[in-house]
């Protein structure tokens, strides 16, 4: 039996339900809101990045947000290259994580508040990677885990990895998702 130890959880995985997760009385209640969380994890998020053609960074239909692609970007320049050739998978996933705080600006600017997340449904991580790189789950692993880290359960997602031979102006990946949100009368801090 494996087992997960996070503050205030435990999960146990190889029972009958495939895995379960109580809750125990270790210490003080994580933080419930995803602004709570960010702060917790001192992240900070940038300022959204913007098109550079004639679309936008996010559509709202209903309740569903549907996102462009989010790049890499470090604050001073977009980090580029191939996965397998330019850049490790270490560096990949520091890139997947960058993209996935830029998104969370996205998703900030358009929202205002990240409570209105009920659900990340989908993300889908496109790698600019070299033909003979087979890694790309591990690095869009790191966006993937941000998102649960800020999100907690409302982050788990379907999601889809890939790698492509080149993506604009060099750069190491994209990052886009659909997200289920809340209505806007129906905002939920936790």
């Amino acid at each position: 039996m494996n087992h997960v130890d996070q503050p205030g959880l435990s999960a146990r995985r190889g029972g009958a339900d495939g895995g379960a997760v109580t809750a125990r009385d270790d210490g003080p209640m994580p933080p419930t809101s995803p602004d709570e969380r960010i702060d917790q994890l001192g992240l900070t998020i940038p300022d959204p990045f913007p098109s550079f053609g004639n679309y936008v960074m996010a559509v709202i239909d209903g309740t569903t947000l549907y996102t462009s692609g989010h790049v890499p970007f470090d604050g001073t320049a977009l980090i580029t290259g191939k996965l397998g050739d330019d850049l490790s998978i270490e560096q990949g996933a520091q890139a997947a994580r960058l993209a996935a705080l830029s998104l969370l600006a996205t998703l900030r600017a358009e929202l205002g508040r990240l409570s209105r997340v009920r659900q990340i449904l989908h993300v889908t991580g496109t790698v600019n990677a070299a033909p003979h790189f087979v890694d790309h789950t591990a690095v869009i692993d790191a966006a993937s885990d941000l998102l649960v880290d800020v999100f907690a359960t409302r982050g788990h997602h379907a999601r889809l990895a890939v790698g492509v031979n080149s993506l604009p102006a060099d750069m190491a990946l994209e990052v886009q998702a659909v997200i289920a949100l809340h209505p806007r009368n129906g905002d939920h801090d936790a």
